[in-house]
């Protein structure tokens, strides 16, 4: 489902912003810091504080994900359904030490979520149909940053 340049969007950006379903049938979306790619079928991430998502994938297991490079005005928008490894199962004790890249804030990993993957596809900004290069976007972008 994850092409190589997708895998390597979310290793690099690791920032996904998760869209769950609340109970009235709202959208919430949430920003996700600690991605990681488990196989071509399967991403994750941490949950150290967010009891609002967690809850809501509880009642409702379906996720979309999106990751964007700000530079390349690139990423990929992934699907699928979303289950819990909890502290202390052997599951999560094997999966946590994809985790260490984090240090000290791995320690606060409550349980892992990890999505499933249904379908995956590309965005990509409407620029590139247009003939600008990759490399002028992230010249241009680049020059936008903070600090």
């Amino acid at each position: 489902m994850l092409t190589d340049q997708m895998i390597t969007t979310i290793e690099h950006q690791r920032l996904g912003f998760l869209a769950t379903v609340d109970e009235e049938g709202a959208p919430r979306v949430s920003p996700k810091g600690t991605f990681v790619v488990i196989d071509e079928k399967t991403i994750a991430y941490g949950d150290i504080s967010s009891p609002g998502s967690t809850s809501r994938i509880g009642h409702d297991p379906r996720v979309e994900v999106n990751f964007v490079d700000p530079l390349r005005r690139s990423g990929l928008r992934a699907r699928g359904k979303a289950r819990f490894l909890e502290a202390g199962t052997s599951d999560f004790e094997t999966e946590i030490a994809r985790f260490e890249r984090w240090g000290g804030l791995a320690a606060r990993i409550k349980r892992i979520v990890v999505i499933d993957i249904g379908s995956a596809k590309p965005v990509r900004t409407p620029a590139y149909d247009d003939g600008v290069s990759e490399a002028e976007l992230i010249q241009t972008w680049s020059s936008t940053l903070i600090g």
